[in-house]
């Protein structure tokens, strides 16, 4: 693994101060030049006082719910117009709009088995049973009377991608089913302890209240571990497409597991080997054998700008930015190449960085307007590194569905058009 040295302080305040330098000269010339022309026939622009200054705007409480502003209304879930039926399907976060690494509410993805159900929270119960001392049943009242706790953590689909042709356009239909949330609710092992394991308990059951009744087995290391029973995602309610008004939060492990409008907890000796852990997200390998229970999404990460369906304006300053993430704890390093793989560097990774959360990672760039190749590698805390497609399909064969985390390049033009290098 070749790598260079990140630019230290002063030569990332060089190269900001030389961009800004040279974008005042740019935005001079424009008003003289395209801007003032536009300028003319809207008379919006400098020096011109534009409309929205001539008149009060909308009242306060004229939204009693916020809602983006419209010129940001194509920033929207990715929902394929393509699919047979709607009921089993998925809807994508649009990562290449989004800064930072909470995702809004209003776009996280998506993936439903039976629908979404509409429930009434006074009459949702939790019921726990199985291989405890005391079985019992919850209200949510009952449930918001422990003490609650907040994290930060992502949730991704484990088919985020499938690993055969073709591959999405976009950074959206590569990868945009993960999405990263603050999550507010209860440990799990509080509730558990709650009602007493007893000796022999090993796996808990879940199931959800869903049409699909998903049910999921989970090791008992798990839930003593991390798990959450969760009601709030980013300060509000659990929007019903996220499971309203319970749902498990599993950090690190295949979104699916973290069942949604959660209705059930069966502890158990034994897995139950349900549905979706046999017929669904078990992969065949290449010696006939299938790798089941494949519970922890590997590092991975993906440039969100400049990526798939963008395109860069002009030759110069470009920062690189994207997002990365481990189920196995926190990233300890990007790496990006700009070089086609040949060479790669350093990324600085934005602060928090968090265990099991996305990490937002950031490489100033200065494009010589030639055709170039982008990709980006994450390094977990384990020491994990993020492998190409053509790595992964030597070990896993064709046939392997779930848990592609490939390095994803994105190829530049001399235009500055952004497309998917490996479609």
């Amino acid at each position: 693994m070749s790598s260079t040295t990140p630019p230290d302080d002063d030569s990332v305040t060089t190269t900001r101060r030389r961009f800004l330098t040279a974008a005042t000269a740019a935005a001079g010339g424009a008003v003289l030049g395209a801007d003032a022309s536009v300028a003319a026939e809207t008379g919006n622009l400098p020096p011109n006082v534009p409309e929205w200054m001539k008149a009060p705007g909308e009242p306060t409480g004229g939204q009693p719910y916020g809602a983006p502003s419209p010129f940001e209304k194509g920033v929207v879930r990715n929902i394929s117009k393509s699919l047979k039926q709607y009921i089993s399907a998925s809807s994508r976060t649009p990562l290449q709009e989004l800064d930072g690494i909470i995702t809004p509410n209003g776009l996280f993805y998506e993936r439903h088995h039976g629908g979404v159900p509409a429930i009434d929270p006074a009459q949702h119960r939790l019921m726990l049973h199985g291989l405890v001392e005391r079985p019992l049943v919850f209200t949510m009242d009952d449930l918001r009377r422990f003490p609650s706790e907040s994290r930060i953590h992502f949730l991704e689909c484990s088919g985020n991608p499938g690993y055969t042709k073709p591959y999405g356009k976009t950074a959206s239909d590569l990868v945009g089913l993960v999405s990263c949330a603050e999550w507010t609710g209860v440990s799990l092992k509080l509730v558990l302890q709650e009602a007493g394991l007893k000796a022999e308990a090993k796996w808990v059951v879940a199931e959800g209240a869903d049409a699909a009744a998903l049910t999921r087995s989970i090791p008992i290391e798990k839930c003593l571990e991390d798990a959450m029973l969760v009601y709030s995602q980013n300060g509000e309610r659990l929007r019903p497409q996220q499971g309203y008004p319970l749902r498990l939060l599993l950090p690190g492990f295949e979104g699916n597991m973290s069942v949604k409008w959660l209705r059930r907890l069966h502890v158990t000796a034994e897995p139950v080997y349900s549905r979706e852990e046999t017929s669904k997200y078990t992969d065949l390998l290449p010696d006939g054998t299938a790798r089941e229970f494949s519970f922890y999404m590997e590092a991975k990460s993906i440039i969100t700008r400049p990526s798939g369906g963008q395109r860069l304006s002009a030759p110069g300053f470009h920062e690189i930015t994207g997002i990365a993430w481990s189920g196995h704890g926190k990233i300890a390093r990007v790496e990006v190449s700009v070089d086609d793989g040949r060479s790669w560097q350093d990324a600085r990774l934005q602060e928090p960085v968090l265990t099991r959360a996305l990490t937002r990672f950031r490489l100033p760039w200065r494009w010589d307007g030639k055709p170039a190749v982008i990709q980006s590698r994450a390094i977990d805390e384990t020491g994990y590194v993020q492998p190409t497609l053509a790595e992964l399909l030597a070990v896993r064969g064709e046939n392997y569905f779930y848990h592609n985390n490939a390095i994803w390049p994105w190829r530049i033009a001399a235009n500055g058009e952004v497309t998917n290098a490996l479609a």
